[in-house]
């Protein structure tokens, strides 16, 4: 990636930001005579306290440096979470080509998987492709078996999968939570030929990705529930949760947690309902 370029992924990222930060989230008044509903350039800068041409500069792009403390200042003026700060913060380093992780599971993880039914379970990679997956998850989303790489994918699942969108109770909110953890979970390898492929992949395959992808929304992961509505078990509630192996920091483990006194997990296990 160009030095040019990289300043430019910056500079979108600000700009988006700053586009989406409403005057009455940072105390400014939404006054008349707008063109956005988003913050202006001079605001973004007294806010974080530079001068309203650097600020410019940075988001137009241009070369010039700027510091942690200066970053975080304006980070804070437009709003941003821990997540959105470290993307900011990692925006100013260029990505890595590679990152070394297993090309299978690693034993001790599909085990764990297997412990962890009926609950269903899956392991994902650097770019969220599916390394590994348990029974559970596959009588979930069956679909799971049948594909191939670069579709093997958690966020093409989600996006590009028309079928995800009749399991999934309330599609979109999950879609875009997930794609603004997918963002910040990705920084470092946001550059290599994988990611790329990914991209561009699900830009021309989901109208949704290509309309959100640009909006560069970041999070970091949320325990949350999450409701599918399975042709054959029903309704089926799940707490969704993920855990990083500290000997494998590049995979992260997704388990799908039953819920006390629901039957889920147990519906989802009967044979039957294999499909």
């Amino acid at each position: 990636m160009g030095e040019a370029d990289h300043r430019r992924e910056l500079a979108d990222f600000l700009r988006a930001r700053r586009e989406a930060t409403r005057p009455e989230q940072v105390g400014l008044p939404a006054g008349r005579g707008r063109r956005t509903p988003g913050l202006r350039r001079e605001e973004v800068a007294l806010l974080a306290g530079v001068s309203f041409t650097w600020y410019t500069w940075l988001e137009q792009g241009r070369r010039i440096n700027a510091s942690h403390d200066v970053l975080l200042a304006i980070g804070r003026a437009l709003q941003l979470d821990e997540a959105g700060q470290e993307h900011l913060i990692a925006l100013t380093e260029p990505g890595t080509a590679s990152v070394e992780a297993p090309a299978e599971a690693p034993s001790a993880l599909i085990r764990l998987l297997d412990s962890l039914m009926p609950a269903p379970a899956y392991v994902l990679g650097p770019h969220w492709e599916f390394v590994a997956w348990n029974t559970a998850q596959a009588r979930l989303y069956p679909r799971i078996e049948e594909l191939d790489p670069p579709r093997r994918n958690l966020l093409w699942v989600l996006f590009a999968d028309l079928s995800t969108r009749d399991l999934i109770v309330d599609w979109d909110i999950h879609a875009r939570q997930a794609l603004a953890e997918f963002r910040s979970a990705t920084s470092a390898v946001r550059h290599d030929p994988a990611m790329t492929e990914l991209v561009a992949l699900l830009t021309s395959e989901s109208a949704e990705f290509a309309a959100w992808w640009p909006e560069h929304d970041v999070s970091g992961f949320e325990t949350r529930l999450r409701r599918f509505s399975h042709s054959a078990a029903g309704v089926l509630t799940f707490e969704y949760q993920q855990l990083t192996p500290a000997e494998w920091p590049a995979l992260r483990v997704v388990a799908q947690l039953p819920v006390p006194g629901d039957d889920s997990a147990e519906r989802l296990a009967i044979r039957r309902y294999l499909v």
